[in-house]
């Protein structure tokens, strides 16, 4: 199973999906809605939904606060606990000749439904948008294309091709980056991969294939 070393975008936007995913269903679990969650949390609706799914842009502290209201807390307390601290200086733990015990965590996607696909699609997005927002002669590459693809007509896509026409125009890449159904329909009929270079879009193809195989996070050593 292959480690992580190499860039991890597409691992991080995994495990936050997951995070978003589960922060859901215990809302759900818990009969709260939306407006009463945000409303505890001190969030907008929009907010809430943002980290429900798994959206970078909010900060830690909202996840935190959202997580302290359901309950789970814990989880994130852990990480800032003396738990996985190296022991104190000439104390016995330090001392002791004993190996440190190994704590691994594997991470795949799940093979029965389609996350792999999804995730493997936004983080194509998310580097073409990356890459437009440095060099904005893509943006006017990808108008191109679009436009092409629409002078061909008849195609069932032709609405989809519309609002990408509005998201190029206006940059709002919001619309193409959720978890809803409309998101994903746009990212499947989008320009936006076109401007990818072979390397980065390799390199996406490459982390997603190593979550389908199982990542190891955390040190391993060979025995």
């Amino acid at each position: 199973m292959p480690a992580f070393t190499d860039t991890t975008s597409v691992l991080e936007r995994h495990l936050l999906l997951q995070l978003g995913d589960r922060i859901k269903r215990l809302r759900k679990a818990q009969g709260v809605s939306t407006v009463e969650m945000a409303k505890r949390v001190g969030i907008s609706r929009t907010t809430l939904a943002a980290v429900e799914a798994g959206d970078p842009a909010p900060s830690m502290g909202t996840y935190l606060r959202v997580m302290s209201v359901l309950g789970v807390a814990a989880d994130l307390a852990l990480l800032v606990s003396d738990t996985f601290q190296p022991p104190p200086e000439h104390s016995a733990a330090a001392s002791s000749r004993r190996p440190a015990p190994q704590v691994e965590v594997r991470v795949r996607t799940d093979s029965s439904r389609h996350e792999a696909q999804d995730l493997q699609s936004m983080a194509l997005h998310k580097e073409a948008i990356r890459l437009i927002q440095d060099d904005p002669a893509l943006l006017a590459r990808a108008q191109e294309v679009l436009q092409r693809w629409r002078a061909q007509g008849g195609s069932r896509s032709d609405s989809l091709w519309s609002e990408w026409e509005s998201i190029l125009a206006k940059r709002s890449w919001r619309k193409a980056l959720g978890r809803t159904r409309r998101a994903q329909e746009l990212r499947q009929a989008s320009p936006l991969p076109t401007v990818l270079p072979d390397d980065v879009r390799r390199n996406v193809l490459a982390q997603v294939q190593a979550l389908k195989t199982g990542v190891i996070l955390g040190e391993t050593h060979e025995p």
